[in-house]
């Protein structure tokens, strides 16, 4: 097991450096592909064996070979998050198809919290690639469709299990995306269309996460990132004022909440059932 453990985290350390080009490029329209990783500051190309996840970090002190301009601490935070991300994923899904969803959801996410924390974007590229597989995978892997199924019910209604695996994606991101969007119209037009409250970068985000997780979760990651990040804020402006005018990530907390949701959610909403006494 403990094998399994460390060869899941070295490709988690090499998917971690792809995600970094990722999260450098996409937000200023650039190939992931060409040209090959290189310097910001010199421009030299970066040779393979600088290039080794974390270890290469290391080695050259956090600097540049070249220019010896400094590396941010980013690069290799990323990769050991994908890594650690990947492993726990492991952990509570074992080998298996759940596992290669649940993978790919947490790291098309830290795409998505890394370019919001560090460039307020959210590139339609990941979230489009990311709600076409959500999609997809529904077909093969089952999405939570209780609410769609419980109204259904009521109606005498019965889907087959492709279906309604199907029809929860669909209702996840209707209800992850559309309450976003009638969040955004709303304090739009209530302040008077000067200023996007929410653009539509988290309407994507939710879309994609509806697509994965289903209703349930979904919510769940609305409510988790709304309440994280209402706490952050708010104990950020008591200590500075400066900080009353900053415009805060939100993709990011939603994301952070949805690799959450992925990985322990169900746990948390079949607690919470339990203690209303609403028990699924």
């Amino acid at each position: 097991m403990i094998i399994v453990f460390i060869v899941i985290g070295l490709f988690g350390l090499v998917f971690g450096s792809f995600l970094n080009v990722c999260i450098a490029r996409l937000p200023r329209g650039e190939s992931i592909v060409l040209p090959r990783s290189h310097c910001p500051r010199c421009n030299h190309a970066i040779h393979w064996y600088d290039n080794i996840p974390l270890i290469s970090y290391l080695i050259l002190g956090a600097k540049c070979r070249d220019c010896h301009a400094p590396i941010s601490p980013i690069y290799p935070f990323i990769e050991a998050l994908t890594a650690v991300t990947l492993c726990l994923t492991f952990y509570v899904y074992g080998l298996g198809p759940e596992f290669v969803k649940l993978a790919l959801f947490g790291m098309l996410l830290i795409v998505l919290i890394f370019t919001d924390l560090l460039g307020r974007r959210i590139p339609h590229q990941v979230t489009i690639f990311g709600i076409s597989m959500g999609f997809l995978l529904s077909f093969f892997i089952p999405v939570d469709n209780q609410p769609l199924e419980w109204i259904l019910r009521h109606w005498h209604i019965y889907l087959d299990v492709p279906i309604a695996s199907v029809s929860g994606a669909v209702a996840g991101a209707l209800v992850g995306g559309g309450l976003f969007y009638a969040v955004g119209e709303i304090f739009y037009h209530a302040g008077g269309k000067q200023k996007e409250y929410l653009g539509f970068g988290d309407v994507m985000l939710m879309l994609m996460v509806g697509t994965f997780l289903g209703v349930p979760l979904t919510l769940l990651t609305v409510l988790l990132g709304s309440l994280g990040g209402s706490i952050i804020a708010l104990a950020a402006t008591a200590f500075s004022r400066r900080l009353r005018d900053y415009a805060w990530p939100y993709g990011t907390f939603l994301g952070i909440a949805a690799i959450y949701a992925g990985l322990d959610g169900e746990r948390l909403l079949d607690w919470y059932l339990r203690f209303s006494g609403m028990a699924r």
